[in-house]
């Protein structure tokens, strides 16, 4: 009896407030940049056709017509990326933006969109729409075969960079805790960013099988940096992207798990501005 309760409060717990919701509001992001005194600007894309409104953090202040574009993973937000965004070097070097995608943050929190090819034509809009040239697409875990498709998509992706991206549908791991999100019976006290997390989750791998044919259209350069002990998306997936893609360089972090991007930067920066670098001296 006592552990029942137990474990109803810390049910209670997860659904309440904001806990472990992953995002930060507007006013938090400003106060967290002005802090550090570096300008910084929240804007919303807006897709009336699916009555969509997509939350972006701009940090544009360099001279350099570079554009990373940051896509996060699952459960996640844009402010995953505030390592990035404070960086001097990298707001000197290149203009930078993050995008909250459907589902997480503020953009349509709760309401998940499991199609990567919609997300990546919902971001190639969204480039043209802020007219960003010479866009390096930068994604971690999910938000990997976001980064590569949105090449697909839009010839303004000049590269793409993928953190331990989840993309061979055959690696794909089943996470018992994701079933929870999909039963009627517990849905209900899974925290939302977790629910939407599950959500995409669960058709992950048939959603990888629908766009895999259309990677050899991908001739720009890809780097994919992945840990040798990741315990989320199976090290395995080199030997797939090394497969499919023409012009792809692996990276491998030894003695390292899944959360490279935002728990040691310090290893992710020198390869983004080696990219940068590429396409300033051509």
């Amino acid at each position: 009896m006592k552990r029942s309760l137990i474990f109803i409060v810390l049910l209670y717990g997860l659904t309440s407030c904001t806990v472990l919701q992953w995002r930060s509001t507007d006013k938090e992001i400003k106060a967290y940049f002005d802090e550090k005194a570096i300008p910084s600007k929240i804007s919303y894309f807006n897709v009336d056709s699916l009555n969509l409104s997509v939350r972006v953090q701009h940090v544009a202040h360099s001279k350099n017509d570079i554009n990373l574009l940051f896509f996060h993973g699952s459960p996640s937000s844009l402010s995953a990326w505030n390592g990035y965004f404070n960086d001097t070097l990298f707001i000197k070097k290149a203009k930078m933006h993050a995008v909250d995608r459907p589902g997480y943050g503020y953009s349509n929190f709760g309401k998940e969109m499991t199609s990567i090819k919609t997300q990546a034509h919902i971001m190639s809009e969204l480039i043209d729409h802020y007219n960003l040239k010479n866009v390096i697409a930068i994604g971690s875990s999910y938000g990997g075969p976001l980064a590569s498709r949105l090449a697909v998509e839009n010839a303004n992706v000049k590269a793409v960079l993928m953190i331990s991206p989840a993309m061979d549908p055959k690696q794909e791991k089943d996470v018992w805790g994701s079933r929870l999100t999909q039963w009627w019976l517990t849905r209900w006290l899974v925290p939302t960013g977790y629910r939407v997390a599950g959500d995409e989750k669960t058709v992950h791998a048939k959603e990888l099988e629908l766009i895999e044919t259309d990677w050899d259209k991908v001739t720009i350069p890809v780097l994919h940096i992945h840990g040798n002990i990741d315990d989320i998306v199976p090290y395995g997936n080199v030997n797939y992207t090394k497969e499919k893609f023409s012009n792809i360089k692996i990276i491998t972090i030894p003695d390292t798990g899944h959360e490279i991007a935002w728990a040691r930067p310090e290893l992710i920066k020198p390869h983004i501005i080696e990219l940068i670098n590429s396409i300033l001296n051509k």
